[in-house]
């Protein structure tokens, strides 16, 4: 009855979630019901068990979604996103519409901005460009999930997304984990995508197809006032889309070595502080019980990701302190955006929890481990099913590893595998079917793009699910043969 019960409370919590129901609400009733089934005392399942392990998840990664949010909503209120992506319009051109899209995404995210930032600042310039070169508008939504939601957020080395940063705490990797193969599976989905667009568009000018008709309201406003779109997103990633017009935004951005000054800060800080700063401290104080009785390697890596954000708000308010027009609503509305997103998603770990604890959930655990490949494919099948049922990669890589994180650890120890390795293939393993149609994120760019799923939909399978799959094939077979580099 108890594996029954989880596989009801999963189909409980996807029908509903998909037709909008907050997962604030459906998470808890969700884990009742597998504990109801199990048996198990529902009162002690959600205070005990649901509460205390969306709380660990908040106190962990509270500061990562705080600092993302914010930066994201002071990057788009300065401009600055806007100029990064107007550069690469202007010198990419209408003729390479595609990749100046594409270009400009994984610049903006891999450099810190949040990926619903980056949405609704994308959707314009990508409407101006398919319109001047006559790509049709259903390949917006593709082109902008190939730059932001495949290797920026799960494979470039160092790249501060959530994502990256929720095994660290873990396996006691950094953000760089695994960098050779980081590098690797990121062209691969790169090179991929660009592909499969370009054939698409290809196609569709010989078949004589334009941009097509454009709208009368500009869709990614009318995807920020939508409460459905609201609901599934918060639980994709680390920004509310409520808050977007929160603030008002500067009519012109600063020039563009400016603006992409904090996104340097982002990537030179994370460097400087997980391979200079980190190692070289003295933190035995960490091993005291005031400080959680912890080490280094477990709280490293998201220090490394804090600071370097942190360095990043700094630099982008000094830069931009006269461009922002309403710079308290700007820190307001960015402080503002990370917390539905935060308690949505440990939520969705809590509910985790529960199903856990309960005892025939070690049926679940013998199969996933019993899978035939070795670790790293069971590992990836696991980081790839829980974020396709739940629709949202943190959420699901969260779970997996809050159930199945230890057992790893210790088939690593005795395999002599490395903790960096599970950390990419893990991750990667996240970013992939995470990407179906209920997803917070593909809701919310086909909305904010004007698409429907049935018009942009199979393009998105193709740049951001096919290219991640094929990459994360490499990375396994890579890291089985020559291990982690």
């Amino acid at each position: 009855m108890g594996l029954l019960g989880i596989f009801v409370a999963l189909a409980f919590l996807i029908f509903l979630a998909f037709r909008g129901w907050s997962i604030l609400l459906l998470a808890p009733m969700a884990g009742l019901i597998a504990a109801t089934f199990a048996a198990e005392p529902l009162l002690a399942s959600w205070t005990q068990t649901f509460m205390l392990n969306a709380a660990q998840f908040m106190a962990q990664f509270f500061p990562l979604f705080l600092l993302g949010a914010l930066f994201g909503k002071l990057m788009e209120d300065s401009g600055s996103v806007s100029s990064i992506a107007n550069y690469m319009t202007l010198k990419l051109g209408p003729q390479r519409a595609i990749l100046a899209v594409v270009l400009a995404g994984a610049i903006v995210t891999y450099g810190g901005v949040s990926l619903f930032v980056a949405f609704f600042v994308l959707a314009p310039m990508a409407t101006e460009l398919f319109r001047s070169a006559g790509v049709p508008r259903r390949l917006m939504p593709a082109a902008i999930a190939l730059g932001t939601s495949t290797f920026t957020m799960s494979a470039m080395p160092g790249t501060p997304s959530i994502n990256n940063a929720i095994p660290m705490p873990f396996f006691g990797t950094t953000p760089f984990a695994a960098p050779g193969l980081g590098i690797i599976a990121s062209a691969i989905m790169l090179v991929f995508g660009m592909w499969w667009l370009k054939r698409v568009e290809v196609k569709a000018r010989a078949a004589g197809e334009g941009f097509g008709p454009d709208e009368s309201k500009s869709a990614e406003r009318l995807a920020a006032e939508d409460p459905i779109v609201r609901e599934r997103a918060t639980t994709a990633h680390e920004f509310d889309p409520a808050e977007i017009d929160r603030s008002a935004s500067a009519e012109q951005g600063p020039p563009i070595l400016l603006a992409a000054l904090p996104i340097f800060v982002v990537i030179a800080i994370n460097l400087l502080m997980s391979f200079i700063v980190l190692p070289r401290m003295n933190v035995a104080f960490l091993a005291e019980p005031q400080w959680g009785a912890t080490s280094l390697s477990a709280v490293g890596g998201v220090w490394s990701v804090i600071v370097a954000l942190l360095s990043a708000v700094v630099a982008a308010v000094a830069i931009n302190f006269r461009n922002v027009p309403e710079l308290r609503a700007t820190m307001t509305a960015g402080s503002n955006a990370a917390v539905l997103p935060i308690v949505s998603v440990a939520s969705l770990v809590g509910f985790g929890a529960i199903v856990a604890a309960l005892p025939s959930f070690a049926l679940v655990r013998e199969w996933v481990l019993g899978i035939e490949g070795g670790p790293l494919v069971s590992l990836a099948i696991a980081s790839n099913i829980l974020a396709a049922l739940t629709g949202s990669a943190s959420g699901g890589l969260t779970i997996a590893l809050d159930a199945l994180g230890p057992t790893y650890m210790k088939l690593a120890a005795e395999t002599g595998l490395d903790p960096a390795l599970m950390h990419r293939v893990a991750v990667i393993g996240s970013g992939t079917l995470d990407s179906l149609p209920h997803n917070g994120a593909v809701v919310t760019l086909l909305s904010v793009c004007g698409v429907s799923h049935k018009d942009g939909y199979l393009d998105i399978v193709m740049a951001a699910i096919v290219g991640a799959l094929i990459a994360l094939i490499a990375v396994i077979l890579l890291g089985s043969l020559v291990g982690s580099f």
